[in-house]
């Protein structure tokens, strides 16, 4: 990769490369998005299982464990842009077989079929995730990285509202359309990627090994208030996220169709990116700790709200809070995180951080499966907006110096 010097723009609106990245992570994540909804949808709609529904959100999620070692290393070595646009790629070609599969065109899609392409999108997802983030400051000048970061966040908030709402509807018209949108944004995406000038310093030359990763673990371990910051999201998550049961809710329950999945999907996220935008203006300065365990118990408070809904509106709303309030224990929890760990283990402790993230989220979905599997839908989602309150309080009792932390200004500024 060549490394020409960077141009000296003064602001991310004169710096064109930075927007290019910009869209390509709006046809990222939108066209995972509407990949998620129309994939949830189908196959449902092929067999009426929860447990399927969990077991296509396992599915995604194995391969980020399986090759969270590998992943890195490659980014580290390899051409970045190559390796998103290669993910990107497949991920086309993904939804063009689906496309084909909707259209009777030599053959039909199966559950056994969602479950396979499942897997291939749970391989390139382990890859573009982290390499995309990697990407980043190869793309835009240190000057200007901060508000680069702020800004791909809105893109993927944006993209994360908008893209599953389009895709219901387009489903609600025809399977094909959403998976020809799907494919269409993954191309754009690639050329977008590919078309980048991007500089970069000396690709890592040392092997990869497990004890580089185990060294972040290890840290963890040493700083309870950090573990206790991490499993909490894990654990609150885990037992209250109900995304999977979405198309189950949208059908039977709330009778609304894919248009209302679409819009139930993007809800949380338009919680989430009015919240962030409220905590750029107004950050939380003082009982940070507390404000956090009390945003994770507002989460399973909507989530049990939402679980005992009949009402699409007010499901909605529950989804909203549920959102908004996930954001301020992001917010709050990775802040702390980043200043509490030395600058030298920072990698390995997001590693281990971002790994946990992806079990929440997609561990949840299939614990979400198996209970609503066994006690039913309703229940489930219930039972797990209880579990989460009583993550909170053990957590609280269990990490007292993360309940106690009063601020999230550096260590070496505190009184």
């Amino acid at each position: 990769m060549s490394n020409p010097p960077f141009p000296d723009p003064t602001s991310l609106r004169h710096f064109p490369p930075f927007w290019r990245f910009w869209f390509a992570r709006v046809c990222l994540t939108g066209g995972f998005q509407i990949l998620s909804v129309a994939i949830g949808w189908q196959v449902y709609s092929l067999t009426h299982s929860a447990l399927d529904l969990g077991l296509v959100g396992l599915l995604q999620f194995l391969p980020r464990v399986l090759l969270v070692l590998v992943t890195g290393s490659i980014a580290d070595r390899y051409d970045r842009r190559r390796i998103v646009a290669t993910s990107m790629a497949i991920q086309a070609l993904v939804a063009g077989l689906l496309l084909l599969g909707s259209r009777d065109l030599g053959f039909s899609t199966t559950r056994a079929l969602i479950f396979v392409l499942s897997v291939v999108i749970g391989v390139c997802r382990s890859f573009d995730m982290p390499t995309m983030q990697a990407l980043l400051p190869n793309v835009v000048p240190p000057t200007l990285l901060a508000p680069a970061i702020a800004a791909t966040a809105s893109a993927n908030e944006a993209a994360t509202i908008l893209a599953p709402a389009l895709g219901g509807l387009l489903y609600a018209v025809g399977a094909a359309f959403t998976y020809g949108l799907d494919m269409a944004l993954y191309l754009v995406g690639m050329a977008l990627v590919v078309s980048l000038t991007a500089r970069r310093s000396e690709p890592l030359r040392e092997k990869p090994s497990l004890d580089s990763l185990l060294a972040g673990v290890r840290f963890i371990r040493s700083r309870p208030d950090i573990l206790g910051a991490i499993s909490l999201d894990l654990f609150a998550v885990l037992l209250g996220g109900a995304t999977a049961l979405l198309p189950i809710y949208a059908g039977e329950i709330l009778h609304t169709g894919p248009w209302g999945l679409g819009l139930l999907r993007s809800a949380p996220a338009v919680g989430a990116l009015a919240m962030s935008a409220w905590l750029m203006r107004y950050p939380v300065k003082r009982r940070v700790g507390y404000v956090m365990f009390a945003a994770v118990a507002v989460f399973g408070l909507s989530t049990i709200v939402f679980g005992v809904s009949e009402h699409f509106a007010l499901s909605l709303g529950a989804l909203v809070v549920l959102g908004a309030s996930d954001m301020i224990s992001v917010v709050i929890r990775s802040t702390f995180i980043q200043l509490e760990t030395p600058d030298e283990m920072r990698g390995r402790v997001s590693a281990v951080n971002s790994l946990f993230i992806g079990a929440s989220n997609q561990l949840g979905e299939f614990e979400s499966g198996i209970t609503a599997a066994a006690f039913g839908t309703v229940p489930a989602v219930v039972l797990g907006g209880v579990g989460t309150l009583a993550v909170v309080g053990l957590w609280m009792r269990w990490f007292p110096a993360l309940a106690q932390c009063d601020t999230l200004e550096p260590p070496a500024q505190r009184k």
